[in-house]
């Protein structure tokens, strides 16, 4: 009977141990940071649609500065669940509420440049027309998204940098 046509008993040893996590990545996304840059993007682009949805929605009725800082803070506590498990990759409870109340903490940072702009738009040009506000909310807060990802990624889940 020929010995490779019979069934391996017992395991390759290569098989057992898991390669790192870099390992088998090519390019850019070898690096963590590039890969949360992606996951975060995702998450930012979900966020921001339902930031300017909850915009639109609120103007009416709450005038510009109100309705930004209603949106922002209504997003910002889905942004920083979607962030902890899908950019960061920290599931489970540990830490959880001292995460939210410091992801608050990073969106008055998000909330003083965006209400910042519409102020300044606002005072430049006081019949400045919905669009124009969501236009001016929306540069603002790619700025605004850059401070939070560094903020998240340096302080508030230092933990998991290297995911």
């Amino acid at each position: 009977m020929d010995s490779s046509a019979a069934p391996r008993t017992e395991p390759r040893q290569e098989s057992l141990a898991r390669p790192p996590a870099s390992q088998g990545r090519k390019g850019l996304l070898r690096y963590p940071v590039v890969r949360q840059l992606i996951r975060f993007t995702g998450v930012g682009l979900v966020c921001t649609a339902t930031s300017l949805a909850l915009y639109a929605l609120f103007r009416p009725w709450m005038g510009p500065q109100l309705a930004n800082a209603s949106a922002l803070i209504i997003t910002s506590l889905m942004n920083t669940a979607l962030n902890r498990r899908l950019t960061f990759k920290i599931t489970g409870n540990w830490k959880r509420t001292r995460d939210h109340v410091n992801g608050l903490i990073v969106i008055a940072v998000a909330l003083v440049i965006t209400g910042g702009s519409l102020g300044i738009l606002h005072a430049l040009r006081p019949e400045a027309t919905l669009s124009e506000d969501l236009w001016t909310t929306t540069l603002s807060g790619f700025v605004a998204t850059g401070v939070r990802f560094t903020l998240l990624r340096h302080w508030i889940f230092r933990r998991a940098r290297h995911v």
